[in-house]
């Protein structure tokens, strides 16, 4: 069935204002419909994803549990005590690792060891050969997305120190080093299963790493539906 056309320039300025009334209503009704369903969803929505967040952590925990006493044992029969920062236990099936990472920090000085450096290689630059040692050295100096220095380039800093033989590049590089503050990043577990042929398939244990359960696909996003 078509929709008739209405031509508002044929209503009085009462009938315009009473329809405008009546517009403004429902949008007004349909809005609080909107918020009403909202309101009813997070609550759902929030216990399934509560429940799922306490079964990760029970299960993070028990993995834990069971690898402290694998790894107890691990170093009374080889009469050692590791301190390294992960450990990855296997059999032809199944792999679990677990441990930790280390995030790179840096106290406030490290600006001034990166200032004292930067002030001495800049003033080498001089010539074609120098100006290419230069950037080098730059891009060691060079952070992450973070804002971060990276430790291993400050090793490769450490070694040049002997190279260039100057006091104040060496110091530079000194106070950067002493200013490396590594901090633990949270405990981490990895598993995978391992099919016939070797090939490892990761157990995935972080919400954006699983996937949907069943066929369910969310398409909200997709740009066809979002142009229908």
């Amino acid at each position: 069935m078509e929709s008739t056309a209405i031509d508002i320039t044929q209503f009085s300025p009462a009938q315009l204002k009473a329809a405008l009334a009546q517009i403004e209503a429902k949008q007004n009704q349909d809005r609080e419909v909107y918020k009403q369903l909202v309101a009813e969803t997070i609550p759902k929505a929030l216990f399934r994803l509560c429940t799922a967040s306490e079964v990760l952590s029970n299960a993070k925990t028990e993995t834990f549990k069971f690898f402290e006493d694998v790894l107890d044992l691990k170093n009374k029969v080889y009469g050692l005590k590791e301190k390294q920062m992960s450990h990855t236990f296997s059999t032809d099936r199944e792999e679990i690792t677990i441990g930790y990472r280390i995030n790179d920090g840096w106290d406030d000085s490290a600006t001034a060891g990166i200032e004292k450096v930067q002030n001495y290689i800049a003033s080498l630059s001089t010539n074609e050969e120098t100006a290419a040692l230069v950037k080098i050295v730059f891009n060691l100096l060079k952070k992450d997305s973070k804002g971060n220095l990276k430790s291993n380039r400050i090793l490769e800093l450490q070694k040049l120190t002997k190279e260039f033989n100057n006091a104040d590049f060496s110091d530079g590089v000194d106070i950067i080093s002493k200013a490396f503050k590594p901090t633990r990043s949270s405990w981490f577990i990895e598993a995978s299963l391992i099919d016939d042929n070797g090939k490892k398939t990761n157990i995935p244990l972080s919400m954006s790493s699983v996937g949907f359960s069943g066929s369910y696909s969310f398409n909200f996003f997709n740009k066809n539906k979002i142009n229908e």
